[in-house]
């Protein structure tokens, strides 16, 4: 359920806990991803007394999400018995920067460590009236998109809510960005979740992450300044509309089955026929609320005059922007970037129809940052441009 302030009728129990009682292998489990009534069943736990909870809850709340506290002694407004108990329990440290790349165009890559010794990436890009914020969702990525060079690191394992959320603190520790109530003020004004992994195979996790950053009473983020990207997992971006209520992109890529197919081989389970009738269902569709369509331009595979009108024809009538993505190379990349030339009159027809196509200017492309580049220091095993056509050929 969304975040909300915890109803008074709600019976708090230690079987709310859903993070482990006790420690595990000399772990404190976290209370960053838990929901309010989740916390409130970890301060169950350790014998908070039942009528004090609920304001304990919103205390440890703001400090978290509002605040940025790191440690539980930062927690004034809370009794030091309280404090101790919480710490003895409970951890609320952030997963471990590894490394922290800063690129000529002032986008930042942080390299996470989580538990078990997994690493994912998150990127920080600043412009001029934003500060966008890429998360991953997974360690890795099923999806084998054979343009993308985290597709080429297998799935490992899903990320918690709570691993979701602490990108996003992370980011606001490294940034100093914690306090600001007014959305223009902030450095992390926007949150993309176009990182590593495909969001809607964690949906859960997802929306619990989502809800907290949405909260009002802590990092509060409005549900528009919030897109997550899918490459097309039908029966979820129905549940996003309605669970989530975020704004959509779709990684689309190209106007014919059997071109995706290679491309983004989960349209051999839902084709862009059922793609695009789940698009044309999503709440809320306006020219305020426009569906993303990401389209990354490969030569000779996607670029074509006859595709760019084929997508125009395919897209009447959603509310739409198409994001043209000039190809970001990697290692080992079958593919090329189409040429300047080629993107700009794609973009000229698509344009004419009445639809803006910006082009995505490369960001971060000197610390492997862009858009398709990210993949975890622990997993960059390089396949060749013959294995991963391989991969793709084999289905």
């Amino acid at each position: 359920m969304p975040a909300a302030n915890l109803p008074s009728a709600t019976p708090i129990t230690p079987d709310m806990l859903t993070v482990p009682r006790k420690p595990v292998d000399g772990l404190r489990p976290s209370l960053i991803g838990l929901s309010r009534e989740q916390l409130a069943g970890a301060l169950a736990a350790i014998d908070v007394p039942e009528k004090t909870i609920k304001m304990r809850v919103g205390q440890i709340w703001q400090w978290l999400y509002n605040k940025g506290a790191q440690d539980f002694e930062a927690m004034t407004n809370i009794a030091k018995d309280v404090r101790a108990r919480l710490a003895e329990s409970y951890s609320i440290d952030r997963p471990e920067i590894v490394t922290k790349q800063v690129s000529a165009d002032g986008t930042r890559k942080y390299l996470l460590r989580i538990a078990g010794g997994h690493e994912v990436e998150t990127v920080y890009i600043p412009e001029s009236d934003r500060g966008t914020l890429c998360i991953s969702s997974q360690v890795g990525c099923t999806l084998t998109c054979s343009f993308c060079h985290t597709g080429t690191q297998k799935l490992v394992r899903n990320l918690t809510a709570g691993e979701i959320v602490a990108q996003i603190m992370v980011a606001r520790d490294d940034l100093g960005d914690w306090g600001h109530k007014v959305e223009g003020k902030r450095l992390v004004s926007n949150v993309v979740l176009m990182g590593m992994g495909e969001p809607l195979y964690n949906f859960n996790n997802v929306r619990d992450a989502m809800h907290i950053a949405m909260d009002h009473e802590g990092i509060a983020l409005s549900r528009r300044r919030i897109t997550l990207s899918t490459s097309g997992v039908v029966p979820e971006i129905y549940k996003t509309g309605d669970e989530i209520g975020c704004l959509l992109a779709v990684s689309f890529h190209a106007t014919t089955d059997d071109v995706r197919d290679g491309l983004v081989p989960i349209n051999k389970r839902w084709n862009i026929e059922k793609l695009l009738e789940a698009l044309r269902a999503y709440p809320r569709l306006s020219n305020s609320e426009r569906i993303t369509f990401e389209y990354v331009m490969l030569k000779d595979v996607n670029d074509s005059d006859a595709d760019a009108r084929r997508l125009v024809k395919l897209i009447a009538g959603i509310p739409a922007k198409i994001n043209l993505i000039p190809f970001n190379p990697w290692p080992g990349a079958p593919y090329e970037r189409s040429s300047w030339e080629r993107i700009e009159a794609f973009a000229e027809i698509v344009n004419r129809a009445g639809y803006a196509s910006p082009v995505r200017t490369p960001r971060g492309e000197d610390i492997m940052a862009a858009c398709g580049q990210l993949k975890s220091a622990t997993e960059r095993a390089r396949k060749s441009a013959a294995q991963i056509a391989a991969d793709v050929a084999a289905g």
